[in-house]
C-alpha cells in the first residue's frame, strides 16, 4: 500500500493532549499498559486458534519481549501475538468513540490528574500512554492469517502515517522514541522493577534486552548479560492458583488494579476454591466505590473467564447476578471445553452451578463485613 497520513479527530487530539499533558507524575504505568496490550494479544490468538488452527501453524512460543537501545534512545514492546493489519492500526490507534472521549474528558474533569492511572485503562487508551515518555511512537505489526505488515507511525503532531513494512515473524513491535528526559526507561533495572510491580502476575514470560550491547563487551561481562536476558522478569503464575498464604496484599492489590483500571485498592479481596461436583479457582474483589458506569444499561458487567489457563473472555455477566455486578475478578474452570462460546455458556449446567457457588461465597463475606462496622 502506498503510505497514507491521516489526521486525529480533534476530539482525539485533545484527549491525547490531556493524557500527556495532565500533571500527573505516574508516568511509568505506560510499561504496565503496553504489556497488558501485548497480553491481550496473545490471549486473542491463542483464543482464535481454537477454532482457527491455521492462526497457530507456526506452533508460537508464547512471549512478550522489551528491547532497550541506549544508541538510538528507544525501547520496545514485542508480542507474538494476533497482530494487526492496515484496518486495524487505523481503527484500533487511529480513532476512539467520540463517545468514549467525551465521557474521558468529563472524568478527568471531575476527578482530577490524579486519577489518570484508572480512567486511562477504563476508557481504552492505554496506548496512548506512551506518548507520556516518547515523542515519537512506531508500530510494526502483522496479523495471523496474512502475509503483509504494516507501520503506524506518529509523532503527536496531530496525525499518524501508515505504511507498507517489513516483519519476519506473527504479532506487534511497539518502538518508543523516548524524550531526553525519560531515559530512565532503557535501564534493565528500572524495567525490572517496573515488571515485577505492575505485570509480575502476566502468563507470558517478559524478557529484557540491551539491544545495543557494546562490540567490545569483556567475555564475562557478556556471559553475565545473555544469562539475564534469558530469565523472564515475571513469575508468571496467576495469582488465583497460588496458595493465599504465599500471596501478599500489596500482589491482591495491583492485580486489581491491572484488572479494573481502578486508582485505589479493593475494599475487600476474596480469593476461594470450588470443590465437589465443579472443580475451579475464583479470585474476587469488591471495590471501594461504584464503577462511573455501574448503572449504564448498556455496558456489560462480569467476571473474566479463563478455562485451564486459558482465556475465554470478559464481562461475563452469566457468572454473577446483575445485582452483584459490582463485584469484580476471575473465575478459572477446568470442568468447561476449551472451545466454549459465550453463546454455550447460557445453557451451560456448570456455569450455573459455578454461579451458585460464587454468589453463595459472595453473600457470606458481605455478612461478615457488616458485622465489622468500624473497618466497613
Amino acid at each position: 500500500m502506498e503510505k497514507k497520513t491521516e489526521s486525529f479527530k480533534a476530539e482525539i487530539a485533545e484527549m491525547l493532549d490531556l493524557v500527556v499533558n495532565s500533571l500527573y507524575s505516574k508516568k511509568e504505568i505506560f510499561l504496565r499498559e503496553l504489556i497488558s496490550n501485548a497480553s491481550d494479544a496473545i490471549d486473542r490468538a491463542k483464543y482464535l486458534g481454537l477454532t482457527q488452527k491455521e492462526l497457530l501453524a507456526d506452533n508460537p512460543d508464547w512471549r512478550i519481549d522489551i528491547a532497550a537501545d541506549g544508541a538510538a534512545k528507544s525501547l520496545s514492546v514485542s508480542d507474538n501475538g494476533l497482530g494487526m493489519d492496515a484496518a486495524d492500526l487505523e481503527k484500533n490507534l487511529g480513532t476512539i468513540a467520540s463517545s468514549g472521549t467525551k465521557a474521558f474528558r468529563q472524568a478527568l474533569k471531575e476527578k482530577g490528574g490524579e486519577a489518570l492511572p484508572e480512567l486511562i485503562g477504563q476508557f481504552g487508551v492505554g496506548f496512548y500512554a506512551a506518548f507520556m515518555v516518547a515523542d515519537k511512537v512506531t508500530v510494526v505489526s502483522k496479523k495471523r492469517g496474512t502475509d503483509a505488515a504494516f507501520r503506524w507511525e506518529s509523532d503527536m503532531g496531530g496525525s499518524y502515517t501508515i505504511s507498507d513494512a517489513e516483519r519476519a515473524g506473527f504479532g506487534t513491535t511497539i518502538t518508543l522514541h523516548l524524550r531526553a528526559d525519560q531515559e530512565e526507561y532503557l535501564d534493565r533495572w528500572r524495567v525490572a522493577d517496573l515488571v515485577k510491580k505492575y505485570s509480575d502476575f502476566i502468563a507470558y514470560p517478559i524478557y529484557f534486552k540491551q539491544a545495543d550491547a557494546p562490540k567490545d563487551e569483556k567475555p564475562e561481562d557478556k556471559k553475565r548479560r545473555e544469562e539475564d536476558e534469558a530469565k523472564p522478569l515475571n513469575t508468571r503464575v496467576a495469582l488465583w492458583k497460588r496458595p493465599k498464604q504465599d500471596v501478599k496484599p500489596e500482589e491482591y492489590a495491583e492485580f486489581y488494579k491491572h484488572l479494573t483500571h481502578d486508582f485505589e485498592d479493593p475494599l475487600e479481596t476474596i480469593p476461594f476454591s470450588g470443590e465437589g461436583a465443579v472443580e475451579f479457582k475464583a479470585l474476587l474483589f469488591i471495590p471501594k466505590k461504584a464503577a462511573m458506569d455501574l448503572f449504564m444499561p448498556q455496558q456489560k458487567r462480569g467476571l473474566s473467564l479463563y478455562v485451564r489457563n486459558v482465556f475465554i473472555g470478559d464481562d461475563i455477566d452469566l457468572l454473577l447476578p446483575s445485582w452483584l455486578r459490582f463485584v469484580k475478578g476471575v473465575v478459572d474452570s477446568a470442568d468447561l471445553p476449551l472451545n466454549v462460546s459465550r453463546e454455550m455458556l447460557q445453557d451451560d449446567a456448570v456455569i450455573r452451578k459455578i454461579k451458585s457457588a460464587i454468589t453463595s461465597k459472595v453473600l457470606s463475606v458481605l455478612e461478615e463485613m457488616k458485622k465489622d462496622s468500624a473497618k466497613y
